[in-house]
Parts: C-alpha cells; structure tokens; sequence
C-alpha cells in the first residue's frame, strides 16, 4: 500500500477560501457573519430569522450499522456526499457535530470527517472551536452553583437536599468525578452532600441548545429543567432560582450556528454535539433549519448506528422540529462487518467471506429499522484498500436480497469524484417523494410502553426491565404532565443489546432500565441501561498521550 497522508496533513494542506465566500455562496451577507479567524463564523440570529418564509430544501440523513474498533466512517460519508451532491450540480450543505474534548483525548476521535472528505479547520473544530461547549459547561455549572448558593443562603425553596437531582458537567473523560461528595470543610462551604460530574455533552444544556428554535425558546425550555424535588416530591425548576435568564446570556452566541467548509470549499455547519449513546446526539435543529432555508441539499448525520442514532433523530429531533427526512444513507465497511461476523480487528486484512456473510445479519438489522419509519434508504460502502471483490460484491448481494441497493464509495481517497454514484442515488431516492415519515410511537404512549416499543422493534429485544423505582418515578411523571415526552435511551453503541460484547444481530435479549432521568427543558427521558455511564473514563493507553506540540508549534497526533 502506498503512503498516505494523514487526516491532519490534509486538512492542512486545503486550499480553503475566506469564509465570507463560503458565506456569500448560500447567500449569506458579510455582515451576518460574525467571523472568528478567516476560516470560520456565526450566522447572525438576525439573518436566520429573516430566512422563516423560505421553502424547505431536501433532508438526507447519513446513519450507520453498529460501530467497531474497524472503523465506519460515517462523518466521512456525510461531509463526502454533500460534496458529491455538490459536484453533480446541487446546492448542498453538510451539518454535523462539534467534537467532545473527551474522546479527543480518549479513544474515539474526532468528528470532522477523513481523507479527502473532512471540514477544515480540523484541529480548531476538533479542539476549542468557536468556545460553544465551555458556554454550555459555564451555563450548566452556574445553575449548579445557583442551587448551592440558594441552600446556603436558607432554602427559601425548601429544595430536599437528598433530592437535588441537577449534576456538574466538564468536557472531559473523568471517571474520578462521576461520583463526589460536594461542600466538605465546615459550616462554610454548604451542607455536604452527594453528587457527581457527568461530560458536557450528556448536558440537558446541551440538548436543550441542540433542541430550541431561537433565544427565547432557549431561555423558556432554560427554565423548565427540573433542578431537584422538595420534601413533598414537589419539583423545583431553574427559573424558580432565576437561573434562566443569566444561563441564556452565556449561551447567546453559543446559540448561533458555526459555518466553515469542507476540503472543496462547499459550506458546513457544525454546531451542538450531544453524544447518540447517553444523549440525543444529533447537531442543532436551528443549524438544520438554517441549511435547509439556504441549500436544495441537506446532509446531516445521527451518531453511532440507526439503532442509536438514527432512532433518536427521527423519534426526538424530527418529532420536536418537525422535520421530514427525504431519504437515508446507511453508512457499512467490509471491515467492521466481518467484526460483527465474529472476527478480532487482527483478522480483517485477509478475504473471509463466510464471516463478512454473518456479519451482514448487523446491516440487515439496520436497513429494516430504517424502513420502520418510512424513510426509503440506499447502502454506502465506505471502501478500505483491504476490501477484495468478493466482499464487496457479497454485500452487494446480501443488500440486494433485501430489495436495496448498495453503492461502493471512495471518497475517502478522491473527495467528491469517488461518491457521485452514491449522490445520484440519494437525488434520485429524495426527488421520488417516497418518504412516508412517521415516528416510531404516538406522543400519548406511556412512556415505559415506549421503552418497550423500541427494545421490541428497534433492539429485537424482549422488553426493557424497569424496576419498582423507575417504575413508580415514570408514573410520577406522567402523572406530572411529562407522559407525552419521547424516550432517550442511552445504551451501548456496540450492541443491538445493553451487552457490549453481544455483536452481530441479536435477538430475544431483555434490555435493564437501571436509572431514569427528566429532561424537562429538552422534551425527553433519558433512560439508563445496563452499565453505559453519562461520564466516560480514559482508556489504558488514551490519546492524550500521543498529542503534543512539535518544534514548529504545530499540532502533532491529533489524527
């Protein structure tokens, strides 16, 4: 195999264009860009709201089969189909999510795509960027040392301090953290009591600013969370402790959907970055919204696989935004396939048919989801040099036998050239109006009862397991007027099941509800399954250790 370049010696070798150019091809005034550096900016909220009686352009959702240490490339897809749609003569944008810090220095990566199909600057967006997330850790954290404040100060709230439900939050992987005890020392520092730290991105700040239409749905949905329960159950909300107002002011600019671009100079925004296993995790609504105002295309991606990504996307982010997807791309490797076929990462660069077929069980999983939600889709093969012609035709077959189509893609390698077959398809799939949108279950179901229907029809599960206590906790909800709220299930990303270890397609497995959580000003329930925690831990060997500066002042082992 011949050298390659790196991701990060690509990105910096772009040729990139001002951004005001960028801005300018969707039509974009100079001055509703509030540019940081030349490379990247905010879109003025002034410009967005003078765009609400625009048509919509076409929505296409890239998702993916269940991840492997392999390797999917669905970011990749994305920002490589936006480029393609571009090349074949449609106005197209991407929209992605910024990156967590964590898993920038843990294990996971980054979030700007690869090869020849990224957006650049890399190492800004896969760092600080333009600060949004240390707002939204600044916003969550003031309503934290608001509700300690107010304790201290006499608890005129009579807020149960053994039912403060409302944690810290910090963008790093910190296993240390997820369980404190808060305010020791004396008189002084508070009244003790138990808490923890979860990472930025499982922040209801977060979802909340990935979730609302403008500043003020931000700042009412601010004061909707629900911060901690007095003794009589009764909850307290952040706006009883004022907290809305100032959280709002830090989250302002925040607020505004970033605009940079990719290797070809088409626009990109990325903006909001909740996780897919413990949040919602796709990219602002009000970026989504803005795109589709300005672009004829519009590719967005949901994290992890559709089990994950895909569901929350459609059944919380379309269902809240009223969005309707125009067609989907499934993103697979001949890699991380033969992983879910049962072989060790060691393994995959020798030709192994008859796994590649028994992995395929995972993709035929994910394309039947998808179907659930009436949404037609296509198969993008991100291709590997590893991958021989029988592999790929084996899933070219298998896809075929299930009444789809899969497309071999090289954008890795060639940018835009190597997915013009996949961008055609994608037009021709949106322009045939065979998007049938429907959420999996209705607003009035119970919210166990949506639990289940997921487990059932999404994870091929038996039921979710909820004991007596998140049982009584969901019916105290919906006795509190929260019933209507969609379920975000945060589970492992590797499994159909809450087994991480359990590849493939699994069926008939229960999946264990261990912890619920009200996401009041979001608009959903979290539920907590198996052993998934809302704060990561570092891996033995993580990134970190290989990241540093070089003699020039550059950014060395950051991809």
């Amino acid at each position: 195999m011949p050298d390659v370049k790196s991701d990060i010696e690509i990105a910096r070798g772009a040729a990139k264009k001002p951004i005001a150019e960028i801005g300018a091809r969707l039509g974009i005034p100079p001055e509703h860009l509030l540019p940081y550096g030349h490379d990247k900016a905010k879109v003025s909220a002034d410009f967005i709201a003078s765009l609400a009686d625009r048509p919509d352009g076409r929505l296409i959702l890239v998702t993916a089969i269940s991840p492997t240490p392999a390797g999917e490339g669905k970011t990749t897809t994305t920002v490589g189909l936006a480029d393609g749609l571009n090349r074949i003569g449609r106005t197209s944008a991407v929209c992605i999510r910024e990156a967590s810090l964590g898993p920038n220095f843990g294990m996971k990566g980054g979030a700007a795509g690869g090869g020849y199909a990224q957006v650049v600057p890399m190492e800004d967006i896969n760092l600080h960027f333009t600060g949004d997330f240390h707002a939204i850790t600044a916003a969550h954290n003031l309503l934290a040392a608001l509700i300690d404040n107010h304790i201290y100060w006499g608890n005129a709230l009579g807020i149960d301090t053994r039912r403060v439900v409302w944690r810290r939050v910090m963008d790093m992987n910190d296993r240390a953290l997820r369980g404190i005890v808060a305010s020791l020392g004396g008189p002084a520092n508070g009244f003790p009591r138990e808490t923890g730290f979860d990472i930025t991105v499982a922040s209801e700040v977060m979802a909340i600013l990935c979730l609302a239409n403008d500043l003020q749905d931000l700042e009412r949905r601010l004061g909707d969370i629900v911060v901690a329960y007095r003794g009589d159950k009764s909850p307290v909300h952040a706006r009883d402790l004022k907290a809305d107002g100032p959280m709002a002011v830090l989250l302002r600019e925040a607020m505004q959907p970033n605009l940079v671009q990719t290797l070809e100079n088409n626009p990109a925004f990325v903006h909001g970055g909740p996780f897919a296993n413990i949040a919602h995790g796709c990219n602002s609504v009000i970026a989504t919204r803005t795109a589709l105002k300005l672009a004829d295309y519009v590719v967005t991606e949901a994290g992890f696989g559709a089990d994950l990504g895909a569901e929350k996307f459609f059944d919380i982010k379309c269902r809240k935004a009223g969005l309707k997807p125009a067609a989907a791309v499934i993103v697979a490797t001949v890699r991380a396939l033969k992983m879910n076929g049962g072989l060790g990462k060691d393994e995959l660069g020798v030709e192994n048919v008859e796994a590649l077929r028994q992995g395929c069980a995972n993709l035929g999983r994910h394309i039947e989801n998808v179907r659930q939600f009436g949404v037609p889709a296509v198969v993008a093969i991100n291709h590997f040099h590893s991958d021989t012609a029988a592999e790929i035709e084996t899933v070219k077959d298998f896809v075929a036998s299930l009444g789809e189509e899969a497309i071999l893609c090289r954008h890795w390698a060639e940018g835009s050239a190597g997915i013009e077959d996949l961008a055609h398809k994608v037009v021709a799939l949106a322009e045939s109006g065979a998007s049938q949108f429907a959420p999996l279950y209705p607003d009035d179901m119970g919210l166990l009862d949506k639990m289940n229907i997921i487990v059932r029809r999404i994870y091929r599960g038996s039921e979710a397991v909820a004991g007596p206590g998140v049982r009584a906790q969901l019916e105290a909800w919906e006795r509190a007027g929260h019933g209507h709220l969609p379920v975000c299930m945060a589970k492992t990303q590797y499994s159909f099941s809450a087994d991480p270890s359990l590849r493939g397609a699994p069926t008939g497995h229960a999946v264990p509800v261990r912890e619920v959580r009200l996401s009041a000003g979001a608009g959903f329930v979290v539920a907590i399954c198996g052993d998934i925690v809302t704060m990561p831990g570092l891996p033995r060997s993580p990134a970190a250790e290989r990241i540093f500066l070089n003699p020039e002042g550059r950014i060395e082992g950051l991809f």
